[in-house]
């Protein structure tokens, strides 16, 4: 991949993401992630030495590839916001933004806008994720391999072809990892109850 990459939103899973492409070789020169909050900003960029903005449209206006990594609340605000530039330059437009389906973006966006639908899971935060991907029929066989090239860099990838697909998807490796974690939980109840000290019951729920 040799694109502009630009993060709109640097969160958690933008932050996943641009740690699993810096470590699978991808150049910070070539990475760009916007926030409002100006200490967020100074922090990723030491961290990471890439570029940062507050200026959403600033980042979008020299993207190549716009991944919208934005809570799904202000997505539509955002995407809007960013309409007249997408518009302009036709980048590939990834959306990490569960529940939001991809005619809604696209109509936010101004339309016909070459957009992929994604679901990662919180595992991508240590490189070890599951993303499940949709491509609009815009999407042209290279920027899928971009898609999936950039997703990748935080764990397995897989297509579905229809995009009613992603409430199952959401419903299995999107919420899954909750689900582990409340067995988790329940488990450390039960040993504590049984007379295992906290820390000795955290423990050996973890190892286990």
């Amino acid at each position: 991949m040799t694109d502009q990459i630009a993060f709109i939103g640097a969160g958690n899973m933008a932050g996943a993401l641009i740690d699993g492409l810096i470590a699978d070789g991808t150049s910070p020169e070539r990475l760009i992630a916007t926030d409002p909050s100006i200490e967020k900003c100074q922090a990723l960029s030491a961290a990471t030495g890439i570029r940062t903005l507050q200026d959403n449209r600033e980042a979008a206006a020299v993207a190549d590839i716009i991944v919208l990594a934005v809570k799904p609340q202000i997505l539509r605000q955002v995407a809007q916001e960013l309409a007249e530039q997408i518009q302009d330059r036709r980048p590939l437009v990834i959306s990490i933004a569960a529940g939001v389906r991809c005619d809604s973006l696209q109509t936010w966006l101004g339309g016909d806008v070459p957009l992929v639908r994604t679901m990662p899971n919180t595992p991508a935060m240590i490189q070890a994720g599951a993303t499940v991907l949709y491509a609009t029929p815009m999407v042209s066989e290279a920027q899928r391999g971009q898609a999936e090239s950039l997703m990748r860099a935080v764990g397995l990838t897989q297509w579905i072809a229809d995009e009613v697909l992603m409430d199952a998807v959401t419903a299995l490796s999107g919420s899954g990892p909750a689900y582990h974690f409340l067995i988790m939980e329940a488990m450390e109840t039960a040993a504590r109850e049984l007379g295992l000290s906290a820390e000795t019951a955290h423990l050996l729920t973890l190892q286990t």
